[in-house]
């Protein structure tokens, strides 16, 4: 144990549980909007760092790299597809999800979007959305609460459950205090740290080695094209983002639409830079470290790299990067399903809309402490899975669920209620069971599960009734929407 490792990690908690703080007293008065959506006042560079760092978990400084070192470069072709899916959903999805959020009555979570963009009073895709929320978003939490329990076992030796309750307990904190404010600017500055961290290891590295490195690497290693599968399986990961509630759900929170081209400049640029240099971690790591298996089987070639080259507080500034990222992504995934439960299903169905603005954020945070829970059962299971493994579920499930239904519903005019439920329940179905039975295939099953959403969605918007003229006007209303109106 490295004292001064640990002095950082402190401080770095303290600082994390002080702007939950800071947002509780600032924001007491905000209401279910501000507590959720933060108003709609998130600043561009805010936005842009926040909707970034909620997707980059821990299992980009931790699984991504992970796999590529023992893996290869075919592995390269998950942070391809990450970066280009990425950049198309800020360019084509985001905005137009922000103007119809607004639109459809003022839309605080993907749930009530969908719902309120067909001007439906079915409360079927609400509970539906609700119910996918709550499973995969649990599962996600998970492994970012698993990566905080293997960090500190690994760092300081302690007890890696004992661990997983002391992030939980903090994600929870600021969590529970500040609503999204707090998530987002918590993600703002586990963001810069995130992105500081992946550029100066591999760069270290890299200085170190010899020039008989790259001899020591085994055959078809740096070989890209290794398999079909590995390509395909790899580009499928970027569909994810168009169907990410916690991800997409900050395109809805911009002050403005002018805002939103500066926000996904700077959010396009991150993303690649962290994806550029997780796959420089891997590879460098590979050559710097030599192959271990201890660092394979418990996904720690960043966590190895930075304490051997740099001395305790700079070793401990790099690995509270794992710290942010893990947290950055659990916070918002904890109040994306809070919102989900509390404006979704709880206010509509159990309270009959009677349900005022205090009574929704405790309804929010009960939820927020109730999946946490079940996240530390799951990630204290050794049966659980790794970290990456947990990652690859939940982002299969909801972009293949909610992905085809979302695009559809911003750019076809003739789409209606039916076809969003029809894709989202196809969509999700046919990813757990493609994962159940047939993962052999070596395809990852967002690819089959977003296909099949995506033409069940459409096939039954065909073959039922079309959209009423006030749906249609809506869908009008939105593509011409400005912010002066």
């Amino acid at each position: 144990m490295v004292i001064s490792e640990v002095v950082v990690f402190i401080a770095y908690l303290v600082f994390m549980i002080a702007v939950g703080v800071w947002f509780f007293v600032k924001n007491r008065s905000g209401g279910e909007k501000g507590y959720f959506l933060g108003g709609r006042q998130m600043g561009p560079w805010v936005t842009a760092l926040s909707a970034g760092a909620s997707d980059m978990s821990a299992w980009v400084l931790m699984g991504m790299p992970t796999s590529i070192y023992a893996l290869g470069l075919g592995q390269t072709w998950i942070p391809i597809g990450l970066a280009i899916g990425y950049t198309l959903s800020w360019i084509f999805q985001a905005p137009r999800l922000r103007r119809f959020s607004i639109v459809a009555n003022d839309s605080i979570t993907i749930p009530q979007y969908l719902t309120n963009r067909f001007l439906s009073k079915s409360k079927a895709l609400q509970i539906v959305c609700a119910v996918i929320f709550l499973v995969a978003y649990t599962i996600y939490a998970a492994s970012s609460v698993k990566a905080c329990g293997t960090l500190f076992n690994t760092v300081i030796g302690l007890d890696e459950k004992v661990a997983m309750y002391l992030a939980a307990f903090i994600i929870i904190s600021y969590t529970f205090l500040g609503g999204f404010s707090a998530v987002c600017w918590t993600d703002f500055f586990q963001g810069l740290l995130m992105l500081g961290a992946l550029l100066i290891a591999p760069i270290f590295a890299a200085g170190m080695l010899d020039a008989g490195t790259m001899s020591t690497l085994p055959e078809g290693y740096m070989n890209p094209f290794t398999s079909w599968q590995d390509i395909v399986s790899g580009l499928g990961w970027g569909l994810g983002y168009f169907g990410m509630p916690h991800i997409i759900i900050r395109f809805m929170s911009l002050k403005s639409q002018k805002d939103l081209k500066k926000s996904a400049a700077i959010g396009i640029t991150w993303t690649v830079l962290i994806v550029l240099f997780a796959t420089l971690v891997g590879v460098v790591g590979r050559m710097f470290l030599g192959y271990d298996e201890a660092i394979n089987s418990n996904e720690l070639v960043f966590i190895t790299m930075a304490r051997r080259i740099f001395p305790g507080v700079i070793s401990g500034i790099l690995l509270s990067a794992v710290l942010a990222a893990s947290m950055s992504t659990a916070d918002s995934q904890l109040l994306a399903a809070a919102s989900a439960f509390a404006s979704d299903v709880y206010k509509p169905i159990f309270r009959k809309d009677k349900a005022g603005d205090k009574e929704m954020l405790w309804a929010g945070r009960l939820v927020v402490i109730a999946i946490a829970i079940v996240a530390l059962i799951l990630a204290s299971d050794p049966e659980a899975g790794s970290i990456m493994g947990l990652v690859s579920n939940a982002w299969g499930v909801f972009g293949a669920a909610f992905g085809p239904a979302i695009m559809l519903s911003l750019f076809w005019k003739r789409f209606n209620f039916a076809g969003a439920v029809a894709g989202i329940v196809v969509g999700a179905a046919t990813d757990i069971l493609w994962l159940a039975f047939l993962s052999g295939t070596g395809v990852y099953e967002i690819v089959p599960g977003t296909i099949a959403g995506l033409l069940a969605a459409v096939v039954v918007a065909l073959c039922t009734k079309a959209p009423g003229r006030d749906v249609e006007a809506l869908f009008d209303k939105a593509v011409a929407y400005t912010d002066a109106q």
